[in-house]
């Protein structure tokens, strides 16, 4: 059987790799202090394979072909094609199939129906969490797609119930791996809107706050309450704090002992690179 082992999330601005030289130099310490102690937990638990949760920005799919979810199942996926991410030290990751579509097998028979693909490409939503946390070694990567860039999205309430159906299909995949998970994006930022550059620092940490809270129903309810009512109000970007949601919910449904709690790393409204910046880990 395989296990759980640690829960993450972090922001993926581009500008963080796009602007490193010419930000300024408290910036770049902030940062590089938060993903030096993100890839040191991820590197503490010694996970054979990570699951990658992060939109899709226009590499693979467009408004002909927009899946809520898909599940990268491929044995291999292409390293970012951005140009400006052309020193990412990895051409091609190395997948796990046999995990990737058991998950995809396992959300077909509950509730869900998400799209695979077997060849993708790993933008910056993937790779800038990778590249600045230093995970050494990198391990085979399951990406998870999750539609955060244009509307319709998925609802908090399903992005949740798909974090609890992650965490089960893991627990049921009858190989002892050791697994973790690392969402990427938000948390309130504006891209290629009139508000671009507008951060809602408010948002970020009301909705830091409820995660922080605990796992009951009851607060869960509340943080699902928040982020339908204040998303569309946190700018586009902020649609990729769902990614986040998927992660509580992985963590509260593999988390034993009655223990566990959400660790906030780092959190600064951060307009130099766009983005409300968290990273954050969960306790199991």
């Amino acid at each position: 059987m395989a296990d759980l082992v640690g829960v993450y999330a972090a922001s993926h601005g581009p500008l963080i790799v796009r602007n490193w030289d010419v930000l300024p130099a408290a910036t770049r310490n902030t940062l590089t202090a938060a993903f030096t102690e993100l890839g040191r937990r991820i590197n503490a638990v010694r996970p054979d394979v990570l699951i990658v949760i992060s939109p899709d920005h226009w590499v693979n799919f467009f408004l002909d072909n927009l899946p809520s979810i898909c599940i990268g199942v491929g044995d291999t996926h292409a390293g970012p094609p951005e140009p400006w991410l052309a020193a990412y030290p990895h051409k091609q990751m190395a997948g796990h199939a046999a995990l990737a579509q058991h998950i995809a097998a396992y959300a077909c028979h509950h509730e869900f129906e998400p799209s695979v693909s077997y060849k993708l490409a790993l933008d910056h939503g993937f790779c800038i969490p990778l590249w600045k946390a230093n995970i050494d070694p990198l391990p085979p990567i399951v990406p998870v797609i999750l539609n955060t860039v244009e509307p319709p999205y998925p609802s908090p309430a399903r992005c949740f119930a798909f974090g609890e159906t992650l965490a089960a299909a893991v627990k049921s995949f009858p190989a002892p791996l050791r697994v973790a998970l690392l969402a990427t994006g938000g948390l309130s930022h504006s891209i290629g809107e009139p508000t671009m550059g507008e951060i809602d620092e408010a948002f970020d940490r009301e909705c830091l706050q409820l995660l922080a809270s605990g796992h009951c129903d009851e607060n869960s309810d509340a943080l699902m309450k928040f982020l339908d009512a204040r998303l569309p109000t946190a700018g586009n970007g902020a649609a990729e704090t769902r990614n986040w949601l998927a992660a509580h919910s992985a963590a509260s449904a593999a988390r034993t002992g009655g223990t566990g709690s959400f660790d906030l790393i780092h959190y600064s409204a951060m307009p130099e690179i766009y983005v409300g910046c968290g990273v954050a880990s969960w306790t199991l």
